[in-house]
């Protein structure tokens, strides 16, 4: 869920960066991209990745 988050916010900050769009300092596209590399990291670290099913032996 988090990888689809950081690919969202990277392609935001995309179309900020290319279309040259003036933002305020929150939305800026380091910003977003600086949000979507936290996401990711949180991603490869295994947080938000569902629900895991544990079984009782």
């Amino acid at each position: 869920m988090l990888g689809i988050v950081a690919a969202v916010l990277f392609f935001l900050a995309f179309l900020i960066n290319a279309a040259d769009i003036g933002t305020n300092d929150v939305f800026s596209s380091v910003n977003l991209m600086l949000l979507g590399l936290t996401a990711l990291a949180l991603h490869v670290a295994g947080v938000g990745g569902g629900w895991a099913s544990r079984s009782r032996r």
